[in-house]
């Protein structure tokens, strides 16, 4: 099995992992990581969102191998103290019901304020589209990332 030297989180960290291992397996099984969540295991939910050279990527299907030498930060690693201003808006407008979808919520709404610290409506909800919501919070994630947007 080949080894990988990952940078997550900002730290280095060496696993050995067969090539084709979804990065979100890496981070929950190999780096007992547990904040990154499985859901769909296709890419279609969103729940493994972390930010691989601070774009949002979805780790079940992204395998160890394609990381390369990217920077890999998850939620663990998105705020030392929980007050990214995605993370403080969260609270604010009471976004979470399960919790289950937050991380990876929260990774993507981060991701795209990196990219655009002032989006449009449209724009959030394009960018959030793939994220998917069970407790339907959907309102409530717009607002907070409109707000996270002020506060950048």
């Amino acid at each position: 099995m080949p080894n990988y030297t990952l940078k997550i989180n900002g730290e280095s960290k060496e696993v050995e992992a067969v090539e084709d291992m979804p990065l979100l397996w890496v981070i929950r099984d190999l780096l007992k990581m547990k904040g990154t969540k499985f859901g769909c295991g296709q890419s279609f939910c969103g729940a493994c969102t972390v930010h691989l050279d601070g774009n949002a990527v979805r780790s079940c299907s992204l395998p160890i191998s394609a990381v390369g030498t990217g920077e890999i930060t998850t939620i663990e690693g998105l705020s030392e103290n929980g007050d990214h201003p995605v993370q403080k808006a969260w609270v604010e407008h009471i976004v979470p019901q399960c919790g289950y979808c937050q991380s990876g919520q929260i990774m993507n709404a981060a991701a795209l304020l990196n990219s655009n610290a002032s989006p449009s409506e449209e724009e959030i909800e394009q960018a959030m589209a793939g994220n998917l919501c069970r407790c339907g919070t959907y309102n409530r994630i717009k607002d907070a990332i409109v707000t996270a947007s002020k506060s950048l």
